[in-house]
Parts: structure tokens; sequence; C-alpha cells
């Protein structure tokens, strides 16, 4: 019998326990382990079944025992405990605003009043399950981190109907998907009203109408608010109900829709919840992807055409928008950029009656635009779209910095790859959510503070935990993943067709005493699922060694579309199920947060072996680190710029090999190398008292290199300091009244316009010596004049630069530095003299050229226009 509809019905909770609805309601819990054990205490049968939710526990909770616990005085005093704690949290400065009372001269009033976030997905929680994968939980992860440091980050997003799906096996390892309904009432989110009590809504304009309407969600990180939105109201068609009904889902049109609801919605979203709540309104947005992008023509049309904005011309509304825009690029390879096709985007920005009225369609087209050298003139790119709407950009990891300005040189192809205007801040992990407990009370046993600034301090007092109490802890870790491991398989196979008669031995699958390998991401062709399956024999010999034997948990979802992915995941269920290596091997199906959070902790060895350089960071590993996990990973990501050769192992890497399949044969030999010869006789060699001691100190070594760095409180950090604050400082200095920015525009277009008539005439150089000999020393004066034409410009409009560096045998240079030649002379007609004198500091072979580049007070780099002029 089913129901022809479905509601969720919120308990009644005794006075004195009210206390809880309010603990429940803010995601703070999820990584507050004093909330989470005030749930647990209140009903542990509960707190179980719901999967650790508060809000289901409650809603499991008998009504007899709320009232025996209402009548509990400790209990109570326990609750209103949690409850001022929670307060102090939301409310006592922290580093952000401490940081910005010290500042002072110009930085002082650079820090943002507001920043506002925005992204596809959030991996706050498995109870608010709106994320799939790496890119959402590292958005999660910075919304905690800033909550944590005081960052006054708003996030917007979207609440999607189904979330992304859950995942199971059929009886022959496929991956099967379900879309669980999920209530916005049963989940951690209060709907936005009005003054007046009704829902709060924005809404869309579409091609031929109906309107496309959003109600506005709000849930509470800690002190970070983030917004979302869905379309399932009674106002919209059935094809706009749906476009929030799964994460990633549909066809490019169910996309574009998507993708235009979370950056033209996302902003209207926001500013009625500033309005209805106060908030500060946003100076800086950052664009975590391309998904995000639409949120730039969005502000121009409210600088430029909105009734209620200042009416600014377009190209100074875009100096505007650009100024306070942050874009972060988390792709490493062009296929994973989201490009629609340009004629379907053309049909919801037709001027008259499209999504953001008043800009005209074709200037919206030519920001997404691939309008450079192997470029497709068919196409809209998202991430093009969002370096042109942002006036800072970055990669998550230093090696994918580099890989992105290679991968976008076209914008700026006058440019050499290392000056391409995309800097790097790698990637971090928030650590209260994904440190074990047993992990963090190790160091605050010996006095260092969880909730302090000095993070170094923190991991050292790990030096003064014995190799026994280390040991002692990771066994317990490993105790509780198997425990956890066999309740999940068992269950799988139950779903699989398994009966109960059949599954004796998953009771002792994985033994707490072996080595324990764990490899869990998404399962994307570059990421290599299976290459530790490339020798099955190896890998048996490396699973049942009889001295040093390895256990593998891995886990891991497709995407739906992506058979080639579900083949992988069927091939290691196949591997997995053989009699022979099942209690050594296992697959977890539904990787999630929930499943993440054992899964970490423990394995004492983090396999990453993606195709270099596929993995933009990878913070799987970061996570596996701060438990005290060792990983065994290509240098790749994160990993390429923090192994140190002696907190892990690197895989050698075939890098530049043709033939695919032979690489993967070499890599695949390198991993089992590694395995047998290095990883597990460390991890086996024990002193007398049972400890490895050779992997303690490798293990403490992990700490206390990585424990600072794989933080996400870092990364928001240097967000801050190198982006958001300089962001703010560019949008101040346009003024108030955007003269600044008028004046900007202005003189863009000028340059624009004159640089054909700029020209390297001629280039002299001479060197002198404290003596006269033949050649150039170390220690002589290297100067040099050029003789360059303006046109128009004006000499204070460009930067005449020296470059010099090292001169390869192609001519070309390498370890580039600039110094600006000086105007020494007019020439009339627009034609002048620079000069410049340098020391010849190192030996060896050297070069230099000359070259114009534009010049303002408001460039955030000399490649901003992508303007240069060389010699001829």
């Amino acid at each position: 019998m089913r129901a022809i509809r479905r509601l969720t019905v919120r308990p009644a909770l005794p006075g004195p326990l009210e206390g809880l609805g309010e603990l429940a309601g803010n995601l703070r819990w999820a990584w507050h382990p004093p909330t989470q054990d005030l749930f647990a205490e209140l009903d542990a049968g509960a707190w179980a079944d719901s999967g650790h939710d508060p809000l289901k526990t409650l809603s499991l909770v008998p009504r007899a025992r709320l009232e025996a616990a209402a009548a509990d005085e400790a209990f109570v005093a326990a609750v209103e405990a949690g409850v001022a704690d929670l307060r102090r949290y939301l409310t006592t400065d922290r580093w952000y605003q401490r940081s910005a009372a010290r500042a002072e001269g110009p930085e002082a009033a650079a820090w943002p009043r507001a920043i506002g976030y925005l992204s596809a997905e959030f991996g706050i929680s498995a109870a608010l399950p709106v994320y799939s994968g790496g890119l959402g939980i590292l958005a999660g992860d910075h919304l905690k981190a800033a909550s944590d440091l005081g960052v006054p980050i708003v996030g917007i997003g979207l609440l999607y109907r189904h979330g992304y799906f859950r995942q199971s096996l059929d009886r022959h390892g496929w991956q099967q998907e379900s879309y669980p309904l999920l209530d916005p009432a049963a989940l951690p989110v209060q709907l936005l009203r009005e003054a007046d009590g009704t829902p709060a809504t924005i809404s869309l304009a579409m091609p031929g109408g109906p309107d496309m309407v959003a109600r506005i969600w709000v849930a509470s990180v800690g002190r970070v608010p983030l917004v979302m939105m869905d379309t399932d109201v009674k106002e919209n068609p059935q094809h706009y109900a749906d476009v929030t009904d799964r994460l990633y889902g549909g066809n490019a049109e169910h996309r574009l829709r998507q993708e235009l609801l979370l950056g033209v919605g996302g902003l209207r979203a926001l500013r009625v919840f500033c309005r209805l709540t106060g908030h500060p309104e946003p100076e800086v947005f950052h664009l975590n992807e391309g998904h995000a992008g639409f949120l730039g023509i969005e502000r121009l049309r409210e600088l430029s055409v909105a009734e209620d904005g200042p009416q600014l011309d377009l190209a100074t509304a875009l100096e505007v928008g650009r100024a306070g825009t942050v874009f972060t690029t988390h792709t490493p390879v062009p296929a994973g950029i989201d490009r629609f096709p340009r004629t379907l985007v053309e049909q919801y920005f037709a001027t008259a009656g499209g999504v953001t009225p008043g800009v005209p369609t074709e200037h919206v087209l030519g920001l997404g635009a691939e309008d450079y050298v192997g470029g497709d003139a068919g196409v809209f790119n998202m991430a093009v779209m969002g370096f042109r709407l942002a006036q800072r950009a970055n990669g998550v990891s230093q090696l994918h910095g580099h890989v992105s300005r290679e991968m976008f040189n076209g914008l700026w192809s006058s440019f050499d790859e290392d000056e391409v205007p995309i800097t790097s801040i790698t990637n971090g992990v928030h650590a209260p959510t994904w440190v074990a407990r047993e992990v963090l009370e190790l160091a605050v046993a010996r006095g260092a503070d969880p909730e302090g600034d000095d993070t170094e301090a923190f991991w050292r007092a790990v030096q003064e935990v014995p190799d026994a109490e280390l040991w002692a802890v990771k066994r317990r870790q490993r105790e509780r993943l198997a425990g956890e491991a066999r309740r999940r398989l068992r269950a799988s196979w139950l779903q699989r067709g398994a009966t109960e008669a059949e599954l004796a031995w998953t009771d002792s699958v994985l033994d707490p005493d072996v080595l324990t390998i764990g490899f869990a991401r998404r399962a994307a062709s570059y990421k290599r699922l299976t290459l530790m399956m490339r020798d099955p024999a190896r890998l048996k010999a490396l699973l049942l060694d009889p001295q040093r034997p390895v256990q593998l948990v891995i886990a891991g979802k497709a995407h739906p579309a992506d058979d080639g992915g579900k083949k992988l995941i069927q091939d290691i269920v196949r591997l997995s199920d053989d009699p022979e290596v099942r209690h050594r091997i296992v697959f977890l199906p539904d990787y999630d947060i929930a499943m993440a959070q054992p899964l970490y902790p423990g394995c004492d060895v983090w396999l990453n072996n993606p195709l270099r350089p596929y993995e933009a960071c990878g913070t799987s590993g970061m996570k596996a680190a701060l438990n005290g996990g060792l990983n065994l990973s290509v240098l790749d990501g994160w990993w390429d710029e923090w192994f140190d050769g002696e907190n892990g192992w690197a895989i050698p890497s075939a890098d530049g090999l043709d033939d695919p399949e032979r690489r993967d044969d070499l890599e695949a030999a390198a991993l089992y190398e590694l395995i047998e010869n290095e990883v597990a006789p460390r991890f086996y060699d024990a002193d007398a008292s049972g400890v490895p001691t050779r992997w303690t100190d490798m293990l403490r070594h992990t700490l206390l290199s990585l424990g600072p760095k794989v933080l996400a409180s870092r990364m928001v950090r240097d967000y801050v300091r190198l982006l958001y604050s300089p962001a703010a400082g560019s949008s101040r200095a346009l003024g108030e009244d955007h003269a600044g920015a008028r004046s900007l525009a202005l003189w863009k277009r000028g340059v624009r316009e004159g640089w054909g008539a700029v020209r390297v005439e001629h280039v002299e150089g001479s060197w002198v010596g404290p003596v006269e000999h033949e050649v150039p020393e170390v220690g002589d004066r290297l100067s040099v004049r050029a003789f360059v034409a303006l046109g128009q410009l004006d000499p204070q409009d460009v930067a005449v630069q020296l470059v010099e560096g090292t001169a390869v045998d192609s001519d070309e240079l390498v370890d580039v530095t600039t110094t600006d030649l000086a105007r020494a002379e007019s020439l009339g007609s627009g034609r002048y003299r620079f000069d410049t004198e340098i020391e010849l500091a190192h030996a060896g072979p050297f070069g230099y050229t000359v070259r114009v580049v534009p010049r303002h007070a408001a460039l955030a780099t000399p490649a901003e226009l992508g303007l240069v002029t060389y010699p001829r």
C-alpha cells in the first residue's frame, strides 16, 4: 500500500530539552564530539539507527525517554552547557576578527565585510546529502574552517530533491543507483520567510515563459550561513520543478538550468537573505568551479540595467564585478569542464526577456567564447567565462596551477605559461571533521589547544606520545574499521541476494593486525581504480603472504552514465568475491562522509595512483595523513609538493610514455615493488614489545611535517590573505561612486585601441667592468637602452621591462626576472628611450630581451589584458 502524500513530523521536545533542537539545527555538531555525545547519551540506539544524525535521533526517541531525560537534572545541565558553548562559539571573536583588529595601514582597509562562496555541492555531513565527491567535500571543509576562523563567508548552493545517488551492487557486482527523496523538513535547514511569514522566493525568466521560481533555504554551518535554493514548488511546471532534482544529472539543458539557478539565482537569493536577516552584503565573491560563473552576468545586470542599480555602462560594470571576484578551477583536463552549445546558451540570454534582461546576448556569449587557437567556436565554456569575469584565479595545488596555466594559456597567448595569471592555493581538509577522536586526544592530553591558531604547536605535541601508545591507537582504529566493514559488507551481500546462512565468512573479514591499505575515490578512468589488479597473481601473493600479508579496503562511485567506471568497480568486486582472498580485500558500496570518517583512521597506508598530472589536488590522502596514515602515491596533486622522502612513498610514474598499457604495466610493477620491499617490511618489523618503531617514527614525522600544511584552516587563511583581501582592496579602490571603475574601463579601451602602434624599435646593450676584459664576468654591469614607439599611448600607460634569465639551446629564457626600465628621453612623435642597468650576478649562459606591457595601479598582473610587445 502506497501513501498518496508523505511528510515529516518533527518531535515536540519537553521544555528542559528545547536546547537539543538548537544544537541539532546547527551543523557544528558534525565536527563537535561533545554535542554528538549528548545525542548518543539521550538514546544510544536511536543515535546509531539514525546514522548519527541529531534531527533523526530526536524523531526516533520514544516520548517516554524524552520525558525521563527532561527529568534528569544532570542531562538537562549538560544540554544547557552545550547550548551555552555553541552560543559562545557563534559570537566570540576568532582569528579573522583578531587579525583584522591588528591590521594597520592599507591592509586594515582590505578585510572584506563578507564573502559570497558559490558551489554546486557542499559536503558538510551525511545528514545533508547535497554532495557527490571531492569538490563538495572541499566546499564543505571551506565553510567549516571559515566558521572556526570567524571568516565572514556566506555559502550559496542548491538543495537537491534527491541529492546524489545511493550506490548498491547487483549479484554480478554491477553498480545500481537509487535516488531517495529528501524531505527538507527532515534536514538541518530552515525555510527563509518574508516578514509576513510567506516563503521567500526568487525567480528567473525562462525562454517562452513562465518564470522559474525557487524557494530559499538556510543551513547553519557553525557561524556560516549556507543559502540554498530548490525549484520543487507548485508555481513551477514539472520541467522547472525538476531542475533541482539530482546533483549532476540530466542532459545539457538540464545542467545549464541548474547553473543558471546557481549563478543568477544564487546572487538574487543572497540579496533576499541579506535583506531579511540584516547580514552584510558580500563585497567579494568566490566562484568554486565554473558551475557558478553566471553570477558574474547577474552582477552585470545589477550594475548596468537594474532599476535600483547604479546604471553603469557594461564596460564599467565589468570592471566593478571583476575586481571583487575570485575564480577557482579544479579541473586538470579539458573534458572535465562544462561546455554548452553556444546556440543553447543564446536561447536563455536573448536580450528581450532573457535570464538577465538588458545584458546584450552577444556580450554574454563573448565571455564564454573559445576564441583562441585550438578553441571551438560552437561552444560556450564555463571556465573561460569564470576567468574573464574574475580578476583573480587559482588552481588547487602547485602542480595543478602549472597545469591550469598551460591548459588556459590560449586566453593569454602572448605570455609564457609561468606568467599566465592563475595562481595556486593548495587545498586543505577540516581536521575536526576528519581526525579521529583518539588522535586529537593524544595531543590535547599533552596540553595542545585544538581551537588555537598555532597548529604547528598542536602537532608538535604528538612528539611526546610514546611509540606504544601511538601504535595502540592505530590498532584500535583498524579494529573499528574492520567492524564497520563487516557490517557494511554483510548488508551489501544481503542486498545482492545472499542469505544469512551464507555469510558467516564476513565475521572474519579484515584482521586488525594486518597492514591495511585504503583506496576510495570516484571511479573515473584517470584515477585508475584497478591499477592494483594489473597482475592478479602478484596481488594475491601480497594479500596472502604468510609472514607479511596486506589487506585492501576499496570504495567509490561511478557516475550513473559512466559504464566504463562501472566496469572498473565490477572488476574489483569480482576479485573481492573470490573465496581465496575475500577476507583480505573488500569493496564497500555507497561511499559517503559517514563511511569515510572511520575509513581514513583505520588505514595504515593511503593509496593514490592517478595518471599524472590529472589529479588536481586529491585531499583524501590529507585526511589519512592527519590520522597517522602514510601515503603511497604517484607524485601528483598535493603529494607532488609535500612528499619529502620520509612521510610516505612516491610511486614512480612513466610520464610521457605514449603506450598507456605499457605505462600502466610499469607503474603497477613499481607499486607492487614498493609494497613488497619497503611498505610491508617496515610495518612488520617490530621490536620486542611488538611495536614497529621504524613505522611509528615515520607516522610521527608524517603528523609533524604534514599536519600544519594540509589543514583547511591554512587554506582559508591563504584565501583571505592572497585573494579575498586583495579583491576587496581592488574593489574599494574603484570607489563607491565607481569613478575608478569608469576611469579603468576607459583606460583599458584606449590601451586596446592603441596597442597596435606599440613597437620596440631598437635595443642596445653593453657591459662594463672594473677592468677591461673580452667577455663579461660575474659582477660586471649590463647597461640596456630600448627605443620604443607608443603611438597615442602615454609612457605612464606602459611598463618597459628588461626580461633576463638563463638562455637554453633554443635561446628560450628560463628562470626569468623582470626589471622596469626608466624613461630617459622623449624622441618626439610618440617615441621614447628607456634605460636600465643591472649586475651580472650569475655565471653561465645568459640572455635578455625587452618587452612592453600595459601598466595601471588597478591591474592585478601585467598579463591581465593579454597584451605584450617584444622586439620584432
